[in-house]
């Protein structure tokens, strides 16, 4: 025999106010229902949950054990309908968030924090990872959005959908001391390009890759690419140990390490955009409420 949520209902009414009389008032009831209704309740549990003398009614060690247990299940099940609304609007839930090392100095903080105010219910899982393995993972429907840097692929373009979040130039990313950088608020790359280059492996992120390489170039300049890594502070770690130079987005200065110093360029660069991709079918309420506070702060 099943158990209804109203015959528990029931139950801790009478348990608390231990008085059938006083529980069929307030569960605005006539008695005699509501003694039917127990015994019911304690026919399907096959023992008494209730010791009645002509004066009053006790628990018995069963009825004893199962109130705590009712009183919750009671709570959880009215509990449900806000559960629900708040799954079904994104303020609660799960959300899956990949981001490149560049958005963690710059665009991911601030709007975590804000993010995490407003829906504070929301679990967030972060992950970090490179432009080419956010991809990856989009398309194989692995996490919900992905912070990278553009452009999205020409043949994932069908099945993702992206916006920009954020752009802004290179600068350098130099080892402190150096006589080319002395005393001056911007330096040119025709002061540097004999010094090796630290950068992203093109197969990782080719635009970024490309955008760097074509900075030299258009300044004359053939770089000698010494060191590739694929994680922003690594770049700048290798930059520290005097390993090279290397061109960053501005936001990567928010990145402090001993023996770094970071200039602008008097030469033209061209501007870095971080955006976010995300799959068009995903039918996610929490995207959905991620991606209403990203353009608002956008």
């Amino acid at each position: 025999m099943k158990i209804e949520l109203r015959q528990l209902r029931y139950f801790v009414a009478v348990a608390e106010e231990m008085h059938f009389g006083r529980a069929a008032q307030r569960l605005h009831m006539t008695q005699p229902p509501l003694s039917q209704t127990i015994q019911s309740l304690e026919a399907a549990l096959g023992t008494p949950l209730f010791m009645r003398t002509s004066r009053n009614v006790a628990l018995t060690p069963a009825g004893a054990a199962l109130l705590p247990q009712a009183q919750r299940l009671l709570l959880q099940a009215d509990a449900l309908p806000e559960m629900a609304r708040r799954a079904a609007t994104g303020e609660s839930g799960h959300l899956t968030l990949a981001f490149v090392s560049t958005a963690d100095y710059s665009v991911l903080p601030p709007f975590l924090r804000d993010f995490r105010q407003r829906y504070p219910q929301v679990q967030i899982d972060l992950r970090e990872a490179t432009s080419d393995v956010q991809l990856e993972d989009l398309s194989h429907g692995r996490i919900d959005a992905g912070l990278l840097i553009s452009p999205v692929p020409e043949r994932l373009r069908a099945e993702l959908d992206y916006a920009p979040v954020l752009s802004e130039p290179l600068i350098v990313a130099a080892p402190k001391g150096l006589a080319s950088l002395r005393d001056k608020a911007r330096v040119a790359l025709k002061d540097l390009g004999d010094m090796p280059l630290i950068i992203f492996p093109r197969r990782i992120a080719p635009a970024f890759h490309d955008a760097i390489v074509s900075c030299f170039r258009d300044a004359g300049l053939t770089p000698h690419i010494g060191q590739e890594a694929i994680q922003m502070q690594t770049i700048v770690g290798l930059v520290s140990a005097g390993m090279g130079i290397a061109l960053v987005p501005q936001s990567v200065s928010n990145l402090k390490r001993p023996g770094v110093e970071y200039k602008p360029l008097l030469d033209k660069t061209p501007l870095i955009e971080t955006g976010l991709a995300w799959r068009r079918d995903n039918p996610s309420p929490v995207l959905r409420a991620f991606l209403q506070l990203l353009r608002k702060k956008a």
